[in-house]
């Protein structure tokens, strides 16, 4: 399912006419909360089930909060991260080296590099919508180029 992106927050300080806000989708944190389900209905054939279970439970629980608060804007200089109407963290597009977003048919989580960190990140929302703005944003590099031809092989 497929959702359009949706307008930023006005008032934030941040006002951009390009800016995008994702929308939120929580396919992730409700997929370990089933997860956490099964491995409870595991418990009689393994005793240990609830132990992995709780952990996937509380995990699933806390991305679904995120999901929640959290939104992802791109505004014309950068990422931005914020809850509500406040900005969180900046990641200017031009520290950005790459980006990947991994299991493209089910889109899981979201890698990205800038000049000094690295960044991975459960995807909480529309991961077609992210694609979309950041090919726009941030054209994937050139493929380096094969030589035109290669020298003579010496025997």
């Amino acid at each position: 399912m497929t959702s359009a992106p949706s307008p930023p927050p006005a008032g934030d300080g941040t006002a951009d006419t390009d800016a995008v806000v994702l929308r939120p989708q929580a396919w992730v944190p409700l997929g370990l909360l089933g997860l956490a389900v099964a491995t409870v209905a595991l418990r009689p054939l393994w005793s240990a089930a609830l132990w992995p279970a709780l952990a996937m439970g509380l995990m699933g629980l806390f991305l679904l909060l995120q999901t929640a608060l959290l939104r992802l804007r791109f505004a014309a200089d950068g990422l931005l991260v914020s809850r509500g109407e406040t900005v969180i963290r900046r990641f200017p597009y031009d520290a950005w080296i790459g980006w990947r977003v991994w299991w493209p048919a089910l889109p899981v989580l979201f890698y990205f590099r800038e000049q000094k960190s690295i960044h991975l990140l459960p995807m909480l929302f529309d991961a077609t919508a992210l694609r979309e703005e950041l090919e726009r944003r941030l054209p994937p590099a050139p493929s380096p180029e094969p030589p035109a031809a290669l020298p003579p092989r010496l025997p």
